[in-house]
Formats: C-alpha cells, structure tokens, sequence
C-alpha cells in the first residue's frame, strides 16, 4: 500500500563519542547542565545556547528556535517581544519545554517547567548590552505579525535609525525576559546501537530523584 513511499534510511549514523552512568552525573540538575552547556561552548558547538522552545495553546503545540541568555539555579533565560506569539501561548498555558541539541557531542538536554516573565528593571538591564542594531530591531518589528513586504520592515529600521541617532535607546515597552523553572530534566547521551542513555531529574522530598529510562 506504501510501496511509492521513501525513508530515509541512508540518513543515519551510529553514535559513538560517550556514555552517561549515574555515577558520573552531579546530584544538582543545573550543574549537570552547566557541565555540559560549558564542555558544548569549549567544543564550538554551532549556536551552543540555540533551544528549541515549545509551548502549547488550544491543545495544538507549536516549537521554534530561542537563544539561551543565561540560567541560574531559579531558571532559565530567554527575551522576546511580549505580542509575539509564543509570548501569547505562554500567557495563556504557563508551561513549556526547552531542548537543547548539540549533534556534535551527540547530546540532548529537555528542560520542562513553568514560566513567567522576568522584573523589567532584568529586562532592561539585557536590553542594554544588546548591539545597537539589535536594539533597533526589536522597535522595528511586530513579531508573529502578518507583514505585508519586507521594504516596510526595512524602512521602519531606516526610521528609527534616523530617530534615535546619537541617543540612548530605551527598553520597548512590549519586550522583555521570560524565566523558565525547572521541574523536570532529561540528559541524553547518544550511543552505539540505537541504546542511548537517557537520565531523567525530577524533584523528591526537597531534592532530585534521577531514574533512567529505556531509550
């Protein structure tokens, strides 16, 4: 009945570069991640901080691709424009789910938790060790917007270049941090044979649990 479809089956490789045992992994989740998210930045992994961001609004769930800012032990980091619409989804289902790929480490790490926004007086102070451009940038566009062309973006940018030539410019009121804390972690290791670790945190009695699954 599927004899016209195609798999990509010539699209595969085996892992081999590491293994992950229980007695190798910090009992803190957050130093765990940061042993690895600093071994990924030593190792130049393409856009390190780059995660894949999902959330879900009306039961449909919905993923695009955010940069990590920075993360503490009360959570992890990321800005937006608070129309867009991911910045809607979460007011609506203060939940989500980031994921960090780093192929070559063969590495993935699942962050699930709450959200909320972050103080702007947080927001403002990331706002303003953005590059310039970025900055303008952020005035410029509606995000998640339909947008007719790209001269209209272009000449907004162009505008507001002009405005604020030889200014300071100034936190948008529609743009800042979301804080996501962590409840749940999972640490996958890649290995040969398709039987990948996979070490899963969770909290128990003031502290984390970690189990392994089955991969």
């Amino acid at each position: 009945m599927h004899g016209d479809r195609q798999y990509f089956q010539n699209i595969r490789r085996d892992y081999l570069k590491n293994g992950l045992l229980e007695s190798e992994l910090n009992a803190d989740p957050v130093k765990q991640f940061e042993s690895w998210f600093n071994q990924a930045i030593d190792a130049k992994v393409v856009d390190g901080n780059a995660l894949t961001l999902s959330t879900v609004s009306g039961g449909k769930p919905n993923a695009r691709v955010v940069l990590l800012k920075t993360f503490t032990d009360q959570g992890f980091i990321f800005f937006t424009n608070y129309s867009s619409k991911k910045a809607k989804e979460l007011e609506e289902n203060p939940y989500a789910s980031m994921l960090f790929y780093w192929g070559e480490m063969e590495r993935q790490v699942k962050i699930m938790g709450p959200v909320k926004k972050v103080s702007r007086e947080e927001s403002a102070e990331y706002f303003e060790t953005r590059p310039r451009e970025s900055q303008i940038g952020a005035y410029s566009s509606k995000q998640s917007q339909t947008l007719l062309n790209r001269e209209i973006l272009e000449n907004k940018y162009q505008e507001l270049d002009k405005e604020y030539k030889g200014k300071d410019i100034p936190l948008p009121d529609f743009w800042g941090g979301f804080i996501l804390q962590p409840e749940y972690f999972e640490f996958w290791q890649g290995r040969p044979n398709r039987l990948h670790d996979r070490l899963v945190y969770e909290p128990q009695n003031g502290s984390w649990a970690i189990r392994r699954l089955y991969p």
